[in-house]
């Protein structure tokens, strides 16, 4: 079998898998005695280690495999978690996330893992401890790890009879399946994880015999069998088994309270005997719900799992994606087009045919735009693990706190995103955040504070890094400009602190009096601010001296059709993107005033700034110093609002998005152009450039 054509989606797969192992190891340190986190992680790691298997990525799989025996003693209340568990299991994540970075590489994904195997082997040992562990816990992890290398059989334990009852008890239905392989099947193993791809789809299996990893090693003769949960019919399991190529036959019985009675009882448990170290799903669920299901004898039951539907997606290069936004863009286009023709011609069939037209455009616009937009989660969701592992090399204490992490940007937006925001975290955790003794001398809690936020403004997204550390030096960082030259002493007095605090932003500045792994080599935030410029965006700092700093990095969202205001200034035509807008109104002239040299009206009870397009833009044929009356549209970028002087509203139109290239790169208020129905080229206005 040619796996080459499967390798695309088990990386995909498996960097999915990988990531949720990141966090859900993360929630399990904080919170240790949650055991329905651990079959999660366990699930996932069981799931990797299979796709692994299957695709010939042998030190892959046999890594998962280690840390899956560890997870087992932890799920079977067998082991406790402690520290040198956690670490030793990230540190098995970093070596399986390089070695499927080798393989995206074209690399075989073989790696040296034999001091995290052996460091895994002695957690299941349970002789890891320099001091002597306590009798009954290393007992039970010397047991475990014997009967795993004997291969035994054995019965059903507490815990999984616990779970088999809560489920009957909560109206779902118990099988015990035997299935039979027939006997000139020459892929057993392949049947055999495609029947229990129908089984993880539809419940869960509580416990395999023989054990996973001997399925899939095709170490059985026929004959396999499964203790299951589900809310499917007896006849409709039966027959969905069956249906898999070369399967003979599937028996499924269904257990009641009687039956669990018995499995409880030794000697039966005996008689129906299956392999505990191997005993529970072999892969995750399709339902999200599954996941999350308490794993004690006292905690919600394990069927409140509800039957999961299959995964209905599938992945899309995204270079097909911008084709097919750049075709809609152009069938956009032609449609306003048509529709300042029907409304010249006015025939209603030619009418009715394009309001048709306008609508199954709209859908379908809808539909191409939201294929594009990803939630900035999917870069968020790996800081808090880089996060941690900082924060403990630095000897600090530092929660990250994220929000607005539903917060769509375009798809090529967010691929360049990741590195820059992994700067500005780091520089944040080392130069911000005190050491715990600092905070305490200052007045603080020992535990510093890192705010990632993301939200909407006009046609941008802002992200925000804040920390609640020392602050920007002010004086610090004019002297070692001054010092290496980067400004001179002349221009260091006329400088704003925000104009200083830029100056972080400059190659080869650093402020760090040691160089570290870390930060102190003078690279990084120059890197940031060149690949923010790069997507069309802009970084601002703020910060306070002793109560701490904000990174604030303005994107452009990217879209490339946006709802807009046509305006006119005398024989041009501007666009005013809707979403900056608040609303539009008249002014007479005498109800400007002028404020320290500045021109502000009333509106809504506050003085906002008025700024004139005309002189912005230096428009030829208006100017509106000889109107008496005076339309403004009203825009606002966050808390801040403004209001620009136009000549004329023409009204809104969906326009396209269009890029200058290297035009007008000298006017900041200008994001774009655009193409009107009737051929003309207008202006797209940025609002956020205007009240900046």
């Amino acid at each position: 079998m040619d796996m080459n054509a499967y390798l695309s989606m088990f990386i995909d797969e498996s960097n999915d898998h990988l990531q949720s192992l990141n966090e859900n190891l993360l929630r399990l340190e904080s919170e240790p005695e949650d055991l329905s986190i651990v079959q999660v992680i366990f699930r996932s790691a069981h799931t990797l280690k299979g796709m692994s298997a299957t695709m010939g990525f042998e030190d892959l799989a046999s890594l998962t495999h280690e840390m899956e025996n560890v997870l087992d003693l932890v799920r079977n209340n067998k082991l406790k978690m402690d520290s040198f568990i956690f670490d030793t299991l990230f540190k098995g994540l970093d070596a399986l996330e390089s070695m499927v970075q080798d393989i995206v590489g074209g690399g075989t994904g073989k790696a040296d893992v034999s001091p995290i195997v052996t460091s895994l082997q002695s957690i299941v040992k349970g002789d890891y401890k320099t001091t002597v562990p306590a009798a009954g816990a290393s007992t039970h992890a010397k047991d475990s790890n014997v009967s795993r290398d004997a291969n035994e059989n054995m019965a059903l334990d507490e815990f999984q009879i616990s779970v088999l009852k809560h489920s009957m008890e909560s109206g779902h239905n118990v099988y015990h399946i035997q299935v039979a392989v027939k006997e000139d099947c020459v892929l057993k193993a392949a049947r055999a994880y495609m029947v229990f791809d129908i089984l993880e789809r539809n419940g869960e299996v509580i416990k395999s015999d023989p054990s996973v990893q001997e399925l899939e090693q095709e170490k059985f003769d026929r004959f396999f069998s499964v203790y299951y949960i589900s809310q499917l019919p007896e006849q409709t399991l039966k027959e969905q088994i069956e249906s898999v190529s070369e399967i003979e036959s599937a028996s499924v019985t269904i257990l009641d309270q009687e039956s669990m009675s018995l499995l409880s009882r030794p000697s039966t448990a005996e008689a129906t005997a299956v392999s505990a170290a191997d005993s529970s799903a072999p892969s995750e669920p399709a339902a999200a719900e599954s996941g999350s299901t308490g794993r004690t004898a006292n905690a919600k039951p394990a069927a409140q799992t509800s039957a999961g539907a299959p995964t209905r997606t599938i992945r899309v290069d995204i270079e097909r994606l911008d084709t097919l936004m750049n075709l809609f863009s152009e069938l956009l286009i032609d449609r306003v087009r048509l529709e300042q023709l029907s409304s010249e011609i006015r025939r209603s069939d030619l009418t009715e045919t394009v309001e048709h037209m306008t609508r199954v455009s709209g859908d379908l616009q809808n539909i191409v735009l939201k294929l594009r937009m990803v939630p900035v989660d999917s870069v968020f969701n790996r800081f808090p693990r880089m996060v941690r592992d900082l924060a403990k090399s630095l000897d600090k204490k530092v929660d990250l706190v994220i929000s607005g992490a539903e917060t769509e940007l375009d798809r090529t937006v967010i691929d360049e995103i990741g590195d820059p925001l992994v700067h500005l975290l780091r520089n944040s955790i080392d130069h911000g955040v005190e050491s715990i003794d600092e905070r305490i001398a200052a007045g603080k809690k020992d535990t510093g504070t890192v705010n990632l936020r993301a939200f909407h403004s006009g046609n941008h997204v802002f992200i925000e890094i804040e920390d609640d550390g020392k602050g920007i030096n002010r004086d610090k960082v004019l002297s070692i400009a001054i010092k290496n030259e980067v400004i001179s002493a002349e221009q260091a007095n006329s400088l704003s602190d925000e104009e200083v605090y830029m100056l972080l932003f400059a190659p080869g500045f650093s402020t760090a009096d040691k160089i570290s792994d870390i930060s102190g080599r003078g690279v990084g935030l120059d890197v940031v601010k060149s690949k923010i410029t790069s997507l069309g965006g802009h970084v601002s700092v703020t910060s306070t001296l002793g109560k701490g700093t904000k990174f604030s990095i303005q994107l452009p969202l990217t879209l490339s059709i946006i709802w807009a205001m046509l305006i006119k200034l005398g024989s041009e035509k501007y666009a005013i993107p809707l979403s900056s807008i608040v609303e539009t109104a008249i002014i007479k002239r005498e109800q400007v005033r002028h404020i320290h040299g500045n021109r502000m009206i009333e509106f809504r009870n506050a003085i906002i700034p008025i700024l004139s397009l005309s002189r912005i833009l230096e428009s030829p044929d208006f100017d509106e110093e000889q109107e008496t009356d005076t339309e403004i549209v009203v825009i606002r970028k966050g808390d801040k609002w403004a209001a620009v002087m136009v000549d004329e509203f023409i009204g809104q139109s969906e326009i396209v998005l269009k890029p200058l290239g290297k035009y007008l790169t000298n006017i900041e208020a200008v994001s774009g152009a655009t193409i009107l129905g009737d051929g003309q080229v207008a202006l797209i206005i940025d609002p956020n450039a205007l009240i900046k």
